[in-house]
């Protein structure tokens, strides 16, 4: 047990009022878990706050808000004995100390009132389970029972108890361990690595949204791929997300291969996290090729094809998302949307440019044009030097295009410049198919470049087509 102290890490007013209200009510209080961690690592200031109580977390929370300015609310959670402040930007949790034992079938624990060592028994990770005293004699203080501050200088994931037994009891543990290894650059322990392959089935009994949580902040760092490169080592990823997996290894077909797309695509999600933070950006990236497992195809002409691809894996996107529990909203869409437009530019980047194809894409893509562009950027893993220069060379001159057309033609977020209730107006028309026609006409002549993105052109045209279905003016 370390004794040494840590004021600094209790500067804000909040402790200092926290510790006068546990001496009030003589009981002992302890700053513990992410709150000490962060601050150890110099990662900011943490804002959220865990407060262990050896008694009521309850009490004292209610004993604080008495205290504190414009006293706020104290939510109490009577199940779980825990209790939560907001105040000001910071978020405060109080629960008992406590002891638990597991069941095989549920993660959730029998609890009994427990010492602070027995809660920080229970903690998942060393690195978690460091605690800093807020009691007036000692204050600051850091109780470190487990080397938790060693597992942080040597950046390891290593469990206070058997890493069997603490994966075993939460299963979710296992995410939490990869997780943190991601998000922080550390090593899990080889004992801990071993106990997750061990216990990976265990994570069945795991809810889609408490996984999906875990995958998100994984897929928040800086580098989302440590974490799926460790539930890949350990077994969990294909027990999570098999349409990715099934992705992986090289077939070899008459001396023709094709690449192995599963690491193409952390490839992928790597290169990507490097200019964005949208984290539905990096799904998009994630899935982009999920597609190719069900279409792979062997033709003795042209070798391996993966033909429709975009499309089936914008499909199962949805069926992907659907089992997870994930938001069929806005945000699926969203990824839908990249996965099945993902080839697009490539395409164009291939081929001549022709400012056509550039209004269809930037049409089709809309608003998403911009972050469509980052993913197929982020799509050139090729390691061949001049390859992936001419890549890049192409894909800024399609970018160029793209702001040429768009500054000329303004077809991003098309809207026609002739209603239909213009059309109806102008020949007399109830509604009819001959108003989605003309619409449709006006579109894609603005499209290929036959008539300009402006109302007089497009309403002199209107006539004219009109006037081709027998139409007549009649106002």
């Amino acid at each position: 047990m370390s004794q040494e102290r840590h004021l600094e890490a209790l500067t804000h007013p909040i402790f200092k009022t926290l510790s006068k209200c546990a001496d009030a009510l003589d009981c002992e209080a302890y700053v513990i878990g992410g709150f000490v961690r962060d601050y150890l690592l110099n990662r900011g200031t943490p804002k959220d706050i865990d407060v262990v109580v050896l008694g009521s977390g309850i009490a004292l929370a209610e004993k604080l808000s008495e205290a504190l300015a414009n006293q706020p609310e104290v939510t109490v959670f009577k199940n779980y004995g825990t209790a939560m402040i907001k105040y000001q930007d910071l978020v405060l949790e109080f629960v008992g100390a406590r002891k638990e034992s597991y069941t095989r079938d549920s993660r959730n624990p029998v609890v009994e009132n427990g010492s602070l060592e027995d809660d920080q028994n229970r903690r998942d990770f060393t690195i978690n389970a460091l605690a800093l005293g807020l009691n007036k004699e000692n204050f600051g203080i850091l109780v470190d029972p487990f080397e938790g501050v060693k597992a942080l200088e040597e950046k390891r994931i290593i469990t206070p108890l058997s890493p069997g037994v603490t994966f075993s009891d939460d299963p979710l543990r296992m995410l939490r361990a990869i997780r943190f290894a991601s998000q922080l650059n550390f090593i899990i322990a080889p004992e801990a690595l071993e106990a997750i392959t061990a216990h990976k089935d265990r994570i069945s009994i795991i809810s889609n949204e408490r996984i999906v949580d875990e995958i998100n902040k994984m897929m928040a760092s800086d580098t989302p791929t440590l974490g799926f490169e460790l539930m890949h080592k350990t077994g969990l990823l294909p027990l999570i997300l098999p349409e990715l997996t099934a992705l992986q290894g090289i077939e070899e077909i008459e001396g023709q291969k094709h690449k192995d797309n599963f690491w193409h695509t952390l490839e992928v999600v790597d290169n990507i996290s490097k200019n964005t933070e949208n984290i539905w950006l990096r799904w998009a990236a994630l899935l982009h090729d999920i597609g190719k497992a069900p279409t792979k195809r062997f033709d003795k002409k042209v070798g391996w094809t993966f033909h429709g691809h975009e499309f089936v894996g914008s499909k199962m996107v949805y069926k992907l998302f659907k089992r997870l529990h994930m938001p069929l909203n806005e945000k699926m869409k969203y990824v839908q949307k990249l996965v099945l437009m993902s080839s697009r530019p490539i395409v164009l980047a291939e081929d001549y440019v022709t400012d056509a194809a550039v209004r269809r894409l930037v049409f089709d893509a809309g608003e998403h044009v911009e972050d469509l562009m980052t993913l197929c950027e982020a799509d050139i893993t090729t390691k061949n030097p001049y390859k992936k220069k001419k890549y890049k060379n192409n894909f800024k001159i399609v970018r160029q295009k793209i702001e040429e057309v768009e500054a000329r033609d303004h077809v991003r977020n098309f809207q026609p410049p002739v209603s239909g209730e213009e059309i109806m107006n102008t020949f007399g028309l109830k509604p009819s198919k001959e108003i989605g026609m003309i619409k449709e006409a006006i579109k894609e002549a603005i499209l290929e470049g036959d008539i300009p993105n402006d109302y007089q052109a497009a309403y002199t045209f209107m006539l004219a087509k009109g006037k081709s279905l027998g139409l007549t003016k009649t106002a």
